[in-house]
């Protein structure tokens, strides 16, 4: 009686399976046209700008019952595979396989791009610099622990721009290769991991060595070849390195997130919601810092972030990171970046790309 009810509406989906695969060949054929024309000129294969706009759009159009960010993630995956099509995208992230960073490089280009795993944040940098990386994507901050301080050095000195922003959620395990702690006398994770799993730490294995290394991907590796050896990582890196969870979900903050920024030459053109980050630094001078800022609020652009750092030149200045909303080619705030300018002792426009979906 099941099986009478359910083969037409099985007969339904697979002939709705069948038109989906011939638009989506339909539409990759009018993409393969789309890359013909980028050849021409050589346009760049990746525009986040317009991508942002295609998933905007598709959310703002979704009637349900599918979720819209579900909806989002199967078109993202559409355009990566189509993008591919053109040519493959290279991206660098801070690995081994399983990270977070790696995790972010695929919500934000989809999984029809080329990995490029880097032993530290500074390679990352290096690596989209000369060229083997088309794009790098780097942590900026973290809800629990702030900056990524050595990210904010780099952004400093690098001739790159940040392309575009995500957010997503930090769900640290512990985890070995027995799924237990049995003779386990160290646990290793990055640094910042092992600071946003602090007070659960202390509360349960107090008295076991906490090593940081590299990366969370490095520690689940670590893990994975030493039986003394635990890690907090990921799930997806404990499944890469097959290891077994001890306990989920051992970050202090269960709301525990981290912002990366993709680096690269590409500037983004405007997609009508955008930010723009800058890196400032004021005389030493009563007053400055508001003097610096108050061309923001006469000109009507809003400050989304404000974050300083030492200028590390031994004479208690500071850098202070900024992002406003609006493209750097808006009207607004092109006065208000002029006269910034104007009354900052440093001035660096670190990019304009669309606002993060997530």
């Amino acid at each position: 009686m099941t099986d009478d009810k359910l083969k037409p509406l099985r007969e339904q989906i697979d002939a709705i399976d069948a038109q989906l695969l011939d638009l989506l060949n339909r539409r990759a054929r009018v993409a393969q046209a789309v890359g013909h024309v980028k050849a021409e000129t050589n346009a760049p294969v990746f525009r986040p700008e317009r991508e942002a706009h295609v998933l905007q759009k598709v959310a703002d159009n979704n009637g349900g019952p599918l979720h819209s960010g579900d909806v989002q993630t199967i078109f993202r995956e559409i355009m990566s595979a189509c993008r591919a099509l053109e040519r493959r995208v290279n991206v660098a992230y801070l690995g081994p396989a399983g990270t977070f960073s790696e995790q972010a490089v695929y919500q934000q280009f989809g999984h029809a791009v080329e990995g490029v795993p880097c032993a530290s944040i500074d390679e990352v940098f290096r690596a989209t610099e000369a060229g083997t990386a088309d794009f790098g994507v780097v942590p900026v901050e973290n809800s629990s622990e702030g900056a990524i301080n050595r990210t904010l050095d780099l952004l400093l000195q690098t001739t790159l721009s940040i392309s575009g922003e995500l957010s997503i959620p930090v769900h640290h395990s512990l985890m070995t290769g027995s799924g237990n702690m049995e003779g386990v006398i160290r646990i290793c994770a990055h640094s910042q991991a092992l600071a946003q799993c602090h007070t659960w730490l202390n509360q349960n294995y107090p008295r076991i060595e906490r090593q940081a290394v590299a990366s969370n991907g490095e520690a689940a590796r670590l893990a994975s070849e030493d039986p003394t050896t635990a890690a907090i990582a990921g799930e997806i890196a404990g499944q890469r390195y097959n290891l077994g969870v001890v306990k989920a979900h051992v970050q202090d903050d269960p709301h525990n997130r981290t912002r990366f920024a993709v680096i690269g030459r590409l500037q983004p053109t405007p997609s009508g919601r955008d930010q723009t980050s800058l890196v400032l630094a004021v005389p030493n001078k009563a007053g400055a810092v508001h003097n610096l800022l108050a061309p923001l609020a006469k000109h009507g652009v809003s400050m989304t972030r404000f974050e300083s750092r030492p200028a590390r030149i031994g004479t208690w200045e500071y850098y202070f990171y900024v992002d406003v909303e609006g493209h750097a080619q808006d009207d607004k705030v092109i006065n208000a970046l002029a006269e910034l300018k104007q009354n900052a002792a440093f001035f660096k426009v670190l990019g304009s790309y669309p606002f993060s979906l997530y």
